[in-house]
């Protein structure tokens, strides 16, 4: 398309010297010491036009002489700057490829290369913080720490003192990183709380606070930053799930007496404390340290509407309550009844409501779901076993000795 509008201009051109210079009649005299030249003004046009061609391209010649070490200088340093990218992209790739060794010999040549360069490439700063951080990764990779250690100093330096803020935030995840690698976590939690708020939200630096917790024994700090990353979608719903239980579990386990406990289920979350399988760890805990009434507190709302739960939060619950009895009172008979009417079919529920029946003293309506209980094998052999053993007292003092032999012998069998 172009060649066609050059076409066409030529054309006008021809056409328009046609037109006016055709009809042109004009001489021009020129007399020079005794020397006289009668020219026509066509021949004069046409040697200015001439003329001042060529004195545009000597001028031009001229210039492209002058500027020929200037040019010297951006080809050397285009020639720098390709070979430090090309350094640069080598390390990446052996570092990807595993082969630390080389990919630290890329980049420290690559830093070399870019010491010589100095202040002439304007990207200087960016490609050697890069190259640095390939290396220190490289030497993290050798387990050679010192020098690990000392190349990310001065990837620090140089990136705070350049005000590249991107690269010095991205060394100090990567030294939280190589420090949870050492099983070092005070140190990585160190680096962390040196990032800036915004960058400490992300999900790779909550993945390295979660990392660090964990190996700091900080579970509630855990459970809280476990909590963000779920929010962030950072894990599947059944990962999370699972994940805030076993750290909520943990959370409670770091108590030693009761007064302890009680802070720590009070310092959980509202949505773990709604959970009845964290709900049933705390009150198992409760009730291992002999307080049985905190433990069916903690238990009562779940109990309450026990019919509502999936069959696996129901077990949990129900087995849990069945070791928290002791001393239960009348308030428990009205929504014990109502579960065991909801849930005929469910054995965990039979036991641990025939058990407080039996706590009761309300033997009559217990013996069912004593039976139910002893006689179920998906249940724990020492829920069975005490169910038989209370079967047994009942018969006992109804007078029947063969029945009261015959339970024991069924909870003897379960030992």
């Amino acid at each position: 398309m172009r060649g066609v509008f050059w076409f066409i201009l030529l054309f006008a051109v021809a056409v328009l010297a046609a037109t006016t210079l055709g009809a042109n009649d004009g001489i021009v005299t020129v007399a020079w010491r005794g020397w006289r030249a009668d020219l026509s003004l066509n021949l004069l046009v046409l040697l200015l036009v001439v003329a001042y061609l060529a004195l545009a391209a000597v001028l031009r010649g001229l210039e492209a002489l002058l500027r020929l070490p200037q040019r010297a200088g951006e080809w050397r340093r285009l020639q720098r700057e390709r070979t430090a990218h090309r350094g640069l992209r080598e390390a990446l790739v052996e570092m990807t490829a595993a082969r630390y060794g080389r990919a630290r010999k890329s980049a420290e040549h690559t830093l070399s290369i870019l010491d010589e360069a100095a202040g002439d490439m304007p990207d200087a700063v960016d490609l050697a913080v890069a190259a640095r951080l390939v290396a220190a990764e490289s030497l993290h990779r050798l387990q050679d720490r010192e020098r690990r250690d000392a190349l990310l100093e001065q990837t620090l330096v140089q990136a705070d003192g350049a005000g590249l803020r991107v690269a010095a935030d991205g060394a100090r995840l990567k030294a939280a990183e190589w420090a949870l690698d050492d099983r070092d976590a005070e140190r990585a939690l160190k680096w962390l709380s040196a990032l800036p708020p915004g960058v400490a939200r992300r999900t790779q630096a909550l993945r390295l606070r979660l990392r660090a917790a964990r190996l700091a024994r900080q579970p509630l700090e855990a459970l809280q930053t476990a909590r963000l990353l779920a929010k962030h979608q950072a894990f599947t719903a059944d990962a999370a799930r699972g994940l805030l239980r076993s750290l909520a579990w943990q959370v409670l386990d770091a108590a030693h007496d009761t007064d302890q406990l009680r802070q720590q289920w009070q310092a959980l979350d509202t949505a773990d404390r709604r959970d009845p399988h964290v709900a049933a760890h705390a009150a198992r805990r409760a009730a291992q340290m002999g307080a049985a009434p905190d433990a069916r507190q903690w238990l009562r709302p779940f109990w309450e509407r026990i019919a509502e739960l999936a069959p696996d939060d129901r077990l949990p619950v129900a087995l849990t309550l069945a070791d928290a009895l002791e001393g239960v009172g009348p308030d428990w008979l009205l929504p014990t009844e109502r579960a065991l009417d909801e849930l005929p079919q469910d054995a965990a529920v039979a036991g641990a409501g025939g058990i407080l029946l039996a706590m009761r003293e309300l033997w009559g309506k217990a013996r069912r779901p004593l039976e139910q209980a002893g006689l179920a094998p998906e249940l724990p052999a020492s829920l069975r076993r005490r169910a038989w053993q209370l079967l047994a007292e009942a018969a006992r003092g109804a007078g029947d000795e063969d029945r009261a032999q015959h339970c024991e012998a069924q909870a003897r069998a379960l030992n």
